[in-house]
């Protein structure tokens, strides 16, 4: 894939001994701190470097998941603007990170250090704060003539963590700026401190047992201990100290913990399984793991729950359809009204090829939840499956109004409307996918290449022209950050 031009650009200004006394300044005319439109803005563009290099993690389940716990968190905290994109990255190390603008990051290790659901939502928590306190504008303010190099220096870092170094070019970047790399990218212990307090605070006024903050952050401290000098990635930028726990503890041991719900907890010990079954190297070392800590647990508990669901989705993948459904009808029998239960058994069932009664069953679950996104998408992929191709293409194209951001959502849509016929429409889809992930030329190809299929089409060819228009202000704008 064809790096975009600022991308390039934008990396350069990353290296050593570059000219910076010309670079334009983020901040406007009245103040050196950045607006929040152009964080806004800066967020949006860093989101399609990023997602140029590293894949998202692809499902609508886990994401939905991780989405609703944000947003929760979000209208209790004291940010200006909801307006949030969680990127799901598919990767086992323990990381986030926060970009300014709204963008979060999660890997699906956190899952792995996470306990319980209150220790993986203080992490998303924190970072909430960062974004509410502005601290990246705040740093910019201090530090002006390094705010373009903070910005590369944090592509180049999530990008790393991310890829596990399987970019040599990133990876070189990020060894030349090591001398530098604590000041571009680490918060200062101030701005730690600070996003803990806060982070603290939403988490009380969520109702959540804030106590949980300290605690993964001493699952942190024991993993860094087990694994020698490796520490998870999330301690380059988050430093984690005895200190920092201390002073946790403290700002919430007067308040009374609040207990967890246990059908909370199992739904949360699912999705943690969910989360694993797409890290093992095979699907088989997966079954193997989850057997075994099945016969490890007790018998009924929520990690057996757990670790049966984990043994259905590596059943699934190996294509046994039967033991994979047999054990979440057990699952099912005890928890008849879990979500995610009830999704993945439609799952199986379509894999299986039973696609009439996962259509009927999606159908009368989006009457009564007519904005669920997991449903929405194998409801299409359902269609697809079954022929209904017209059927399938205009699910997508509601999800695409919906959730205009979401790269996944276009790239189905450009292979449904390919397979129903609309070649026009494949080459629009496919510049919208483009587009969320950074690759403007191809999307500008793309776009040519429909306009030339509409020559008679009035309507759609005056939409693509517009878009084209604002495709070139994007450009500039990237290129003049």
């Amino acid at each position: 894939m064809p790096r975009p031009l600022y991308l390039i650009l934008l990396l350069a200004l990353a290296l050593p001994g570059q000219a910076r006394n010309d670079l334009p300044l983020l901040g406007d005319a009245s103040s050196s701190t950045i607006s929040l439109q152009q964080e806004k803005l800066l967020g949006s563009l860093w989101l399609k470097m990023f997602r140029s290099r590293v894949e998202s993690h692809s499902d609508p389940l886990l994401q939905d998941y991780l989405e609703r716990l944000l947003y929760n968190l979000a209208t209790h905290s004291e940010l200006s603007s909801a307006e949030l994109t969680l990127v799901l990255i598919n990767n086992p190390t323990m990381n986030a990170f926060a970009v300014p603008g709204g963008v979060v990051g999660f890997h699906t290790g956190v899952f792995n250090y996470a306990d319980n659901e209150d220790q993986l939502v203080s992490v998303l928590a924190h970072e909430l704060a960062h974004l509410s306190l502005r601290h990246y504008a705040r740093s910019v303010e201090a530090a002006q003539n390094r705010s373009k190099l903070s910005m590369a220096g944090l592509l180049a870092a999530v990008v790393l963590a991310a890829t596990a170094g399987g970019d040599a070019a990133t990876a070189a970047l990020v060894t030349s700026q090591a001398a530098t790399l604590q000041g571009q990218l680490a918060y200062s212990r101030s701005n730690e401190q600070e996003a803990d307090r806060e982070g603290i605070k939403t988490l009380q006024r969520a109702g959540r047992d804030a106590s949980q903050t300290a605690e993964i952050f001493e699952n942190l401290l024991k993993a860094t201990r087990y694994t020698g000098s490796r520490s998870p990635e999330y301690l380059l930028t988050h430093p984690v100290t005895e200190r920092r726990i201390s002073d946790a503890r403290s700002r919430t041991r007067q308040a009374p913990p609040t207990a967890m719900a246990a059908a909370a907890q199992s739904d949360y010990l699912l999705m943690r399984s969910r989360a694993r079954a797409a890290s093992w190297r095979t699907p088989q070392q997966g079954l193997e793991v989850f057997k075994a800590e099945y016969q490890a647990a007790l018998p009924g508990s929520p990690a057996a729950r757990a670790a049966r669901y984990g043994m259905s989705l590596m059943e699934a993948q190996l294509a046994n359809f039967d033991a994979a459904q047999s054990l979440l009808n057990a699952l099912l029998s005890a928890a008849p009204d879990s979500p995610a239960l009830r999704h993945t058994a439609l799952q199986v069932a379509l894999d299986a090829g039973a696609s009439g009664a996962v259509i009927t069953a999606l159908e009368r679950q989006l009457s009564y939840q007519p904005g669920n996104y997991p449903a929405q998408m194998l409801l299409a992929k359902a269609h697809w499956q079954a022929g209904h191709l017209t059927t399938a293409v205009d699910q997508l194209e509601l999800l695409a109004r919906q959730r205009p951001e979401d790269p996944a959502v276009w790239y189905q849509l450009a292979e449904l409307r390919g397979l129903a016929g609309d070649i026009a429409g494949v080459h629009a889809a496919r510049a919208e996918y483009f587009i969320l992930i950074g690759v403007f030329d191809r999307a500008r190809d793309q776009i040519g290449l429909a306009l030339a299929l509409l020559d008679s089409d009035f309507k759609r060819s005056a939409v693509l022209k517009q878009r084209l228009i604002e495709l070139a202000e994007l450009e500039r704008r990237a290129e003049a950050l």
